[in-house]
């Protein structure tokens, strides 16, 4: 994984010395609380309902075990013993005092991580596929091309204050695990006709108050190319976004009334003056950046099989391992969705846990995925039993991944200050509901996301069944919607109908899941496929009646 430079220790450095200054002026009463609020969100750190919340950088969703393990200490010494990681491959603490934030960034300084860009109008933290480097299906690792997106987007000059936030995404498969037709600027890496490697670009995508699936306005630009493409896709954004109107300021907005073809064309013809500047990164420095992202020393002589005698464990191994390019080697997900938990969350001990599990089985890495669990990306087929063992023993064996129990939430009201109604709990007794083993083999993949307001930091717009609070005269009131994917075949969730009270909307969610049950073509349909087949109809029937 990428090492910080000289440079990158100085910059990091540098914020923190500089943040520290700003918080003290601040608790002297020196710094208003709107001034201050500029520079503390500059640094991820919001004020919410009952506390600060820091929110950490993870880039393109990549941890060593030292970094993991510091997360872990700040969990302890600074929170409440846990961190929530999110669905933007960030880590979240809910409980932190002002004074002690300064401490907290020199602590993440010293392991090579950073709350800077986690929040404001700016280049948001690049995410990327969580089995990058692993997977069998992609084309190369997208890691390295995101980490010199990283690079720079970093302090850029000219998009530290955008019209509004910017998240851009890179992936290198044709099954997409970061959703990147709902960010703003989404990259594909893939290979031409000749073989020569680019990218498709999508733009326009997001959720929120209004949700829009982004449209390709090029579909292959050379990747020795894409920084100045990209470059280009942001002047024409800074220039013609909307400044006088937050819920209209997103690139997805002008997209939108510009016409994607327009949009393109212009572009195009800012690209067509950029790219003769030299902006791209040079040959050496990518090869550079490349070198860090070596593949491990893998044992050549792994068997390449596993004993399934345990059931309990081939359970696991059907619901959480996926395949992985080298032969002997599996990608393992691990589960931060027991049932009753809160999706995303991990105490301090089994974060410490898992980082002592990297060393042993994974090379020291670990993966923050979109769907708020963990990845090792690199296991010994020989080796799961084990893992999944010591995984058990921490509460982390779960074996529901993409399963109706593997929930995505935001912190909702129990947290957030902009948020209608709470999400946690929702979560839960949904889970809880289908916690039968069996049912949830019998309904096979779905994936349910909630969301406490119209932000859609739970991607509700994304979920084959998306929840979302609302505001009903002053009560929490629940919007159920379906049909909606944030995979390749990327669809927005359609409003069901009329919404429900908390212990409503998961009375109204088994309706819907018995109504697919009886509905579709066999076991092999999945739930959004046999939405799309019928639409929404038997579901409206087995609701509402």
């Amino acid at each position: 994984m990428y090492r910080y430079d000289h440079f990158d220790q100085a910059i990091v450095d540098a914020r923190v010395a500089e943040f520290r200054d700003q918080v003290q002026r601040r608790l002297a009463g020196e710094i208003s609380e709107d001034a201050f609020k500029t520079l503390r969100l500059m640094n991820g750190l919001y004020l919410q309902l009952h506390a600060y919340m820091l929110r950490v950088a993870i880039p393109y969703g990549t941890l060593s075990s030292s970094q993991l393990r510091m997360l872990a200490a700040i969990a302890r010494k600074y929170d409440r013993g846990y961190a929530h990681f999110t669905t933007r491959q960030n880590v979240q603490y809910n409980w932190i005092k002002l004074a002690e934030a300064p401490d907290i960034l020199a602590d993440l300084a010293s392991v090579e991580m950073h709350a800077i860009q986690t929040s404001g109008n700016c280049i948001r933290n690049i995410s990327s596929d969580q089995f990058a480097g692993a997977a069998a299906d992609e084309v190369a690792d997208p890691r390295p091309y995101a980490e010199l997106l990283r690079q720079w987007s970093s302090f850029h000059p000219e998009f530290s204050f955008l019209p509004r936030k910017f998240k851009i995404a890179v992936i290198a498969s044709d099954t997409d695990r970061a959703a990147i037709q709902l960010h703003d600027i989404g990259l594909q890496l893939r290979r031409s006709e000749s073989g020569d490697l680019g990218f498709r670009v999508y733009v326009g995508g997001g959720m929120g108050r209004t949700p829009m699936i982004g449209h390709v306005v090029r579909d292959f630009i050379p990747v020795g190319q894409y920084l100045s493409y990209c470059e280009a896709i942001l002047r024409v954004y800074n220039r013609y976004g909307r400044r006088d109107n937050i819920y209209k300021a997103r690139i997805k907005i002008l997209v939108h009334e510009l016409g994607a073809e327009e949009f393109t064309r212009q572009v195009e013809a800012e690209w067509a003056e950029l790219e003769p500047l030299g902006l791209d990164a040079p040959a050496a420095e990518y090869a550079r950046i490349a070198a860090q992202f070596a593949e491990p020393a893998y044992d050549l002589a792994a068997a390449d099989s596993i004993d399934r005698s345990d059931p309990d464990f081939a359970l696991w191994v059907d619901r959480n391992v996926h395949a992985h390019k080298q032969p002997g080697y599996a990608i393992a997900t691990i589960s931060l969705k027991p049932v009753g938990g809160i999706p995303g969350d991990a105490s301090a001990e089994q974060m410490e846990a898992v980082a002592d599990l990297a060393d042993q089985f994974a090379f020291g890495e670990i993966r923050v995925t979109h769907s708020q669990n963990l990845v090792l990306a690199h296991v010994r087929k020989a080796d799961l039993y084990a893992l999944w063992q010591a995984l058990d023993a921490a509460g982390l064996a779960t074996p529901n991944l993409d399963r109706v129990t593997d929930i995505i939430a935001c912190p909702g009201l129990d947290y957030c200050t902009l948020a209608n109604a709470r999400s946690i709990p929702v979560a839960q007794k949904i889970a809880e509901r289908f916690a039968d083993q069996s049912r949830q083999d019998d309904i096979g993949e779905l994936k349910i996301k909630v969301s406490g307001c119209i932000n859609a930091c739970g991607h509700h717009h994304a979920g084959h069944i998306g929840i979302l609070g609302v505001d009903r005269k002053g009560e929490e009131a629940y919007q159920l919607s379906l049909g909606g994917s944030g995979a390749e075949d990327a669809s927005l969730a359609k409003i069901l109908g009329p919404g429900f009270s908390e212990s409503g909307v998961v009375d109204a969610v088994e309706k819907v899941v018995e109504a697919y049950r009886r509905v579709r073509s066999g076991p092999e349909e999945r739930f959004l496929d046999t939405y799309r087949r019928l639409g929404d109809a038997p579901f409206k029937e087995a609701v509402y009646g």
